[in-house]
């Protein structure tokens, strides 16, 4: 077991105010580190304390831009290695190429086997995360790995802004529906799918409901909201079929290319993320945008892990 002294925390630049927001919930300061570019865009680090024998915790988000942000982690985690850090674990509160966790089509990679394979290689001993957006990633590290979920993070905050008699929880998919049922069943709350089919190619898909909307304030659950079509077009669907209001809640907020041109002309009345990716200018602006935190969620788990405690009881 380690000592508390020999815990520290190193910050990547992708996400820094989640870092704060964790070394503050665990009353400590983050490690003093340099990470600078050289002219040619190389990536350089320097650890700035001394970390020989020190259970380090990195925290980096593999958001955009993701290959900057990886290498950059890849680097801290061999700098660390090569000062003799006892263990080093990359916390990733968001797992960038995780959508690439298989072939779909011949001659293409599985990339988020790769990017695992990388951080193991680079010297980290464990991972943590917030959800993954295939669970079998875990099996692609050969190291520990501890995959959180921000459910009761946004569970907490649903509780409070609608009755439970009045919301059903909708997934957006076939492949949302088992995290649609964990959500509804935590909020004693009904359940409803979207059934998306094209009939033909060059053919607007056409969208079902199976279950009953009417009436209710639909709450539409999903991983990872990006351009945010699928999203928008799952609300119009809720709303055409009697719901009173439609909301929607995710781990994490990508939000590339037009997807807040694509909210704001929505009707999805709040978008409901984490903080585990950093909101864009344009993100941070759009007044439909709820940000919650999960930095509690993560320093519970890092201090669980330190002391070599349970974690399993954040595995909600």
């Amino acid at each position: 077991m380690f000592g508390n002294n020999n815990l520290k925390l190193l910050a990547g630049s992708s996400n820094r105010p989640l870092a704060e927001a964790i070394a503050t919930y665990l009353k400590r300061k983050l490690c003093a580190a340099t990470v600078t570019h050289f002219s040619d865009g190389e990536t350089w680090v320097e650890i700035e304390e001394n970390v020989r024998g020190a259970d380090v915790f990195v925290i980096q988000s593999t958001c955009h831009p993701a290959n900057e942000h990886i290498m950059e982690m890849l680097i801290m985690i061999d700098a660390l290695k090569r000062a003799s850090a006892d263990r080093i674990t990359a916390v990733l509160p968001y797992y960038g190429y995780a959508r690439q966790d298989r072939k779909v089509s011949p001659r293409t990679p599985i990339s988020s086997k790769l990017v695992a394979d990388l951080i193991t290689a680079a010297g980290a001993t464990r991972v943590l995360t917030v959800e993954l957006h295939a669970g079998q990633i875990q099996g692609f590290f050969d190291i520990p790995v501890d995959h959180l979920f921000a459910k009761p993070v946004l569970l907490e905050y649903l509780r409070e802004r609608f009755p439970k008699d009045q919301i059903v929880v909708v997934a957006p998919d076939a492949g949302g529906a088992e995290r649609a049922r964990s959500f509804a069943k935590l909020l004693d709350s009904p359940m409803a799918m979207i059934d998306k089919r094209r009939p033909r190619p060059n053919v607007t898909e056409v969208m079902h409901i199976i279950g009953d909307v009417e009436g209710r304030n639909a709450v539409i659950v999903d991983d990872i909201m990006d351009t945010g079509g699928t999203m928008v077009k799952a609300a119009e669907s809720v709303m055409a079929n009697g719901a009173a209001s439609v909301c929607a809640c995710v781990t994490h907020a990508v939000l590339s290319g037009p997807a807040i041109e694509r909210l704001n002309e929505s009707m999805i009345e709040e978008l409901i993320v984490t903080d585990t990716v950093p909101l864009r200018a344009a993100a941070a602006e759009c007044k439909k945008i709820k940000v919650l935190t999960v930095a509690g969620l993560l320093g519970e788990a890092i201090r669980r892990i330190h002391d070599a405690d349970s974690v399993s009881s954040l595995f909600l």
